[in-house]
């Protein structure tokens, strides 16, 4: 699971250009994803306004998801309890949760994070990332590249609920896409 920031599609600086005048704020878009790493389809999408995070918006994030799921793996915005209560709530207590907890942390009432910081203390963070398959969670960040590249990196749309429709049917072009299988490269000489 990952989040990304989309800003929201403006006059490119007409205003300031035409009438010298500067537009006041700008606003922002946050797209969470949620990624299935043995597909590489988007299980779960949400897109919300820039005031909300990533631990926040993970609870509607998580209904989109009808599979059963063994491992989570998301980034340090996620390292939280209500984030961890969320998935057990959602997926049962036997799900792996995989957070790199940050440079300080301290044990918790977490086992799970009190492992891993015990890891990455005695063997250091790449060794967790590689026993922990913590690696998989750039498949998301490769397909938010996607999402930015093909398709855009701003909503084109005024309208907040025009914005959520076109993300979705963004979502659903990506796993066709995905589904087709990766691109081929030859040599042209």
């Amino acid at each position: 699971m990952d989040s990304t920031d989309l800003k929201v599609r403006g006059d490119h600086g007409w205003h300031e250009e035409k009438h010298g005048i500067r537009k006041a704020c700008k606003t922002w878009r946050k797209l969470h994803i949620g990624l299935d790493p043995e597909t590489g389809n988007i299980a779960a999408l949400e897109l919300t306004t820039e005031h909300v995070g990533d631990e926040t918006a993970q609870p509607d994030l998580l209904t989109d998801v009808d599979a059963d799921v063994s491992l989570f793996l998301a980034d340090g915005a996620y390292d939280g309890q209500g984030a961890v209560d969320c998935l057990v709530d959602r997926f049962g207590p036997e799900i792996e949760i995989v957070i790199p907890p940050p440079k300080n942390a301290v044990h918790g009432e977490n086992a799970q994070r009190n492992r891993h910081i015990d890891v990455i203390a005695k063997h250091g963070r790449m060794n967790w990332q590689i026993e922990t398959g913590y690696n998989q969670r750039s498949q998301v960040e490769a397909q938010i590249g996607r999402w930015e590249q093909i398709i855009c990196d701003r909503p084109q749309a005024r309208d907040f609920d025009n914005q959520i429709a076109k993300a979705q049917i963004v979502s659903r072009v990506l796993n066709r896409r995905t589904s087709l299988g990766p691109a081929e490269y030859k040599r042209a000489f």
